[in-house]
């Protein structure tokens, strides 16, 4: 058993080394695994994916903590679920990389579910970035958001209260030219076509950071002023 665990870690990394290189059209690569018996998790260290034959060598996705456990709070309701940290997570969508393959065959999302081995019901994203980049335009394009918060939980509709849309997500960030994020809503992920009532607002920001995007795409430069947007989405059946 000493040794099992001792080699617990090695065995876990080379299975998520594994899993990942399954993916199609993608390559990624774990650095190091912490497992942590006494709370049924482990700790995931600098993950990282990317295209194959992507033209640069910016992760795709960039993942510098990932903790995996067991819900306990859920055990005494019944399931069995899981609860994923975030820690720094990053998602770059560099536009010549993602233009390479459109084909929809590449389906890197449910091959990192695999990494988790029962149903995700607590989801929480601490300090991270999300960024649409494009290098062919010049002056280069990086509409991002930055210190992105998120909590989503009851995903698997472990706590029920004959609500319709037992899920809750919640989330701020930053965007460019310093606006406020806000989104909050509800939903029903065990649909196979969820059912949703999510808001989404954009505060305060600086127009001006918008121009090297809406001259590109639009030929439409700002001077001065604040930019604005607000949007609710509803799905059912």
């Amino acid at each position: 058993l000493i040794v099992f665990r001792l080699l617990l870690p090695t065995i876990v990394k080379n299975y998520v080394n594994k899993t990942l290189a399954n993916i199609p059209g993608y390559y990624g690569h774990v650095e190091d695994i912490d497992i942590s018996l006494w709370r049924g998790a482990y700790v995931i260290h600098k993950l990282s994916i990317n295209k194959l034959d992507a033209g640069t060598q910016v992760p795709f996705v960039n993942l510098y903590r990932t903790d995996i456990s067991v819900q306990w709070n859920s055990l005494f309701k019944g399931s069995i679920v899981s609860e994923i940290y975030l820690l720094d997570p990053e998602l770059i969508y560099v536009l010549q990389d993602m233009q390479v393959d459109e084909s929809g065959d590449d389906d890197w999302t449910k091959l990192l579910t695999d990494l988790v081995p029962i149903d995700i019901n607590h989801l929480q994203i601490i300090d991270g970035k999300a960024a649409f980049v494009e290098f062919t335009t010049s002056p280069n394009i990086d509409l991002n958001l930055n210190n992105i918060e998120l909590d989503a939980n009851n995903l698997k509709n472990v706590v029920l209260d004959e609500r319709e849309l037992p899920s809750e997500v919640n989330a701020t960030a930053t965007s460019i030219g310093n606006g406020r994020v806000k989104m909050n809503g509800k939903m029903n992920l065990v649909k196979q076509i969820p059912d949703m009532d999510i808001s989404f607002s954009l505060e305060d920001a600086s127009i001006t950071a918008f121009n090297d995007f809406t001259n590109h795409y639009a030929g439409i430069d700002f001077s001065e002023g604040n930019f604005n947007i607000y949007s609710e989405m509803a799905i059912a059946d």
